[in-house]
């Protein structure tokens, strides 16, 4: 692992100061960091044993993916309508372990997505469902993904662009799905899917930066409406959509740097989502994978930040692996918290931004 392992005693002297105010907020603010300093104790004891500590276990992560792949656990049947969603999540994390799943079982995907894929352009939450901005972005990434002509072609990107169209408002913000409410993560999920499949027209994607900018809040991050609170999945998908459309110098790129840092935790190495909330493993990615994109607009005027790294890596590596591996595979939000895809996708994303993500790349 880079960086420098943080002593126990200096994680011990940032826990929360409550200031002599008790609120639900500073009590559970308070067990986390208990629990987490449990962890980072007996992490401190095995590593004077054994220096190779800490260790991803990528065989045991890969194994549980793979069986979700096939068959999913009684739990997710509530996410029907989010399957391409789920197909996404897995691959992109075995994607990330370099473990890929055979020819045939990807070539199976291919077919189940083509299945989800609508008439009318975009992909459903299951075969025969009605076309949503956020399945089509699962669905097109997971095609990516798997990268086989089989999966190019089966993308009618016709289609796609007409879809887009329809689910694009005059002010240049997009709903998540026909009659359905505006927000920052349809505005990413059109430019990110119209990019990839090269479906992009300037037309498609008028006021399109000037909308996801009135979504920058006065914290510096981006909310998912304008006027709503600062958020790290919006803030993502805002300075994304932003240099998707090479348009980020028209929002507070300073505020937003700000924003971003104070939300990684001091004592835990995690982040979290909002002020004041709890860290959880999957604001590894959505707050982690600003600080690239920033990098990389900051070096515009100083090359030097390209290779900057805006964020404490070593720390957030630190909480992903010793807090957030799940002993029978796959990862969790936080100790305590049960293990599933979603967490198990974006806290891995995290991980590979905190070792490799500068300006670069």
């Amino acid at each position: 692992m880079e960086n420098q392992i943080r002593c126990y005693d200096d994680i011990a002297s940032e826990t929360f100061n409550v200031e002599k105010v008790i609120t639900d907020t500073s009590s559970d603010q308070i067990d986390v960091e208990t629990t987490i300093l449990k962890l980072y104790k007996q992490f401190e004891k095995k590593a004077s044993i054994d220096p190779e500590l800490p260790i991803l276990n990528k065989a045991i992560h890969a194994k549980v993916l793979k069986t979700w792949l096939h068959k999913l656990p009684v739990s997710y049947e509530c996410l029907d309508a989010s399957r391409p969603w789920l197909v996404y999540w897995i691959l992109n994390a075995l994607s990330l372990l370099n473990d890929m799943p055979d020819a045939e079982t990807l070539s199976k995907v291919v077919r189940f997505l083509s299945h989800c894929q609508h008439e009318e352009g975009g992909y459903g939450g299951g075969p025969y469902q009605f076309p949503h901005l956020g399945t089509t972005y699962a669905a097109v990434n997971a095609l990516s993904i798997i990268g086989t002509d089989e999966a190019y072609d089966s993308i009618d990107r016709s289609s796609l662009q007409k879809f887009l169209w329809t689910v694009r408002d005059v002010d240049g913000a997009f709903a998540l799905h026909k009659g359905g409410e505006k927000d920052i993560r349809g505005a990413y999920c059109a430019i990110s899917v119209a990019k990839i499949t090269n479906t992009y027209t300037d037309a498609l994607f008028d006021k399109t930066a000037e909308w996801v900018v009135s979504c920058q809040t006065y914290e510096g991050g981006f909310a998912g409406y304008p006027g709503m609170e600062a958020h790290g999945g919006y803030a993502f998908c805002g300075i994304a959509t932003l240099a998707l459309l090479n348009r980020t110098q028209i929002c507070d790129i300073d505020a937003l740097l700000r924003w971003c840092v104070n939300r990684q935790m001091r004592l835990e190495g995690g982040f979290q989502g909002r002020t004041n909330k709890l860290v959880d493993g999957c604001y590894s990615f959505w707050q982690g994978a600003a600080f690239p994109i920033i990098s990389a607009i900051l070096s515009e005027e100083n090359k030097e930040l390209m290779e900057t790294v805006l964020f404490n890596q070593g720390a957030l590596q630190e909480y992903i692996i010793i807090c957030c591996q799940s002993p029978g595979g796959g990862l969790i939000d936080k100790p305590g918290k049960p293990r599933d895809m979603y967490h198990t996708c974006y806290t891995l994303s995290g991980l590979s931004v905190a070792q490799h993500g500068t300006g670069v790349g």
